[in-house]
């Protein structure tokens, strides 16, 4: 694999090029995901890392890049646009490996999601922010560094990405209340987070605004998406400049049935659903994939298991008209962040994607689509 050095002085035009040199070796069957969703007027596709170990390899891999060209129609940068990645001093970016993922997406005619412009977990700031002198009045220096940080990337970016997660996490899953950050405690949380989107919305007028979060159907849920709505309307309340929620749908996929808990927890993320678009929110499915760490090592049942959670999951979630992407957090299992999480085993390789560690597609590949091939239209959303 290229070093760190090489990855980051190939341009966006060498990139393509090496993408296409190489046949890619992929089974996609009749039509493409980015097609069938284009017909549904919904968007397909993945996050791409450009730079971010472990997956930095992705942008370098022509078979992958083949893969990416022929079955998304959008893509979204996984790390790069993190401040802890961004920002390695309050007077620097590092724009590297996202300029070379914005660039592989201009040329291969894929506009882009923007994630994140604010994490608000303070494990996700980088180290500097803690220690740095925000002076006599630190409300406002630290309005200002969001505001700066904020207009820098989202201006950088206004061509290729016409929808940002401004907002990532901010809610507490065991309670429901909001994280505290060094920022925050500056500015309070309320304010810190309505700041960042006004601030978004001044820099992209026209772009599809997003608080991005992980509460999902499963068990011990409740405080979770009761802290994410109440956190939505009072966005709507205070005249927040807010579009859509960004649902990431990391899923795990279980051993036993349990037809009759599922069937509830479907029943209350429905609640919730409803409730979230009658507020007139759309719905964007930011980063799926599904942990099948707790499956037996059979790769047969594995993978019908992660399709089934994949199709039980996607066809209540298209059931909503407002829904307007779908996004892996990506492609194939050797880019997937679960490959390299404490507890999968090499004997028991994480297999969350649509495609495997040889881009050779698995049943998730085919329930997705046959998910979107069944959904009902809806009016495209660009």
């Amino acid at each position: 694999m290229p070093n760190r050095r090489h990855l980051l002085s190939v341009t966006g035009a060498t990139l393509l090029a090496a993408c296409a040199s190489t046949p890619p070796l992929i089974d996609t069957g009749t039509a493409t995901l980015a097609a069938l969703a284009r017909s549904k007027g919904l968007r397909f596709g993945t996050a791409l890392a450009g730079g971010s170990a472990p997956l930095r390899g992705a942008l370098g891999d022509p078979t992958y890049c083949s893969l990416i060209q022929r079955e998304c129609g959008v893509l979204v940068h996984e790390n790069d646009l993190k401040w802890q990645v961004l920002r390695p001093s309050p007077t620097a970016f590092d724009f590297v490996p996202a300029d070379r993922i914005s660039a592989f997406a201009s040329q291969s005619g894929m506009p882009m999601r923007g994630h994140t412009l604010l994490w608000q977990d303070q494990r996700r700031f980088p180290r500097w922010a803690a220690a740095y002198d925000y002076g006599s009045r630190p409300a406002l220096t630290t309005a200002r560094l969001l505001d700066e940080h904020i207009a820098t990337v989202v201006g950088r970016y206004t061509d290729v990405v016409d929808s940002w997660d401004v907002v990532n996490e901010a809610v507490i899953p065991e309670t429901g209340g909001l994280r505290r950050t060094v920022f925050s405690d500056h500015m309070g949380t309320e304010a810190l987070l309505d700041a960042a989107f006004h601030a978004a919305r001044v820099s992209a007028p026209s772009a599809q605004l997003v608080y991005n979060d992980y509460m999902g159907w499963g068990a011990g849920q409740k405080a979770h998406c009761s802290g994410v709505l109440r956190l939505l309307e009072g966005f709507l309340a205070r005249g927040v400049p807010i579009d859509a929620l960004g649902i990431q749908g990391h899923l795990v996929a279980m051993p036993d049935d349990r037809d009759g808990q599922t069937v509830a927890m479907e029943r209350d993320w429905r609640r919730f659903l409803d409730a979230v678009t009658g507020l007139g929110l759309q719905l964007v499915i930011t980063e799926i994939d599904v942990n099948d760490r707790e499956l037996p090592r059979h790769r047969a049942y594995r993978d019908s298991m992660a399709a089934e959670t994949v199709r039980r999951y996607l066809t209540l979630m298209l059931d909503y008209p407002g829904t307007t992407d779908i996004v892996c957090w990506g492609l194939a299992d050797r880019y997937n962040w679960l490959r390299y999480e404490p507890g999968y085993e090499q004997s028991n390789a994480a297999r969350p994607t649509p495609y495997d560690n040889n881009f050779v597609a698995k049943p998730l590949r085919n329930a997705i689509a046959s998910v979107i091939a069944a959904a009902p239209e809806r009016l495209a959303r660009v």
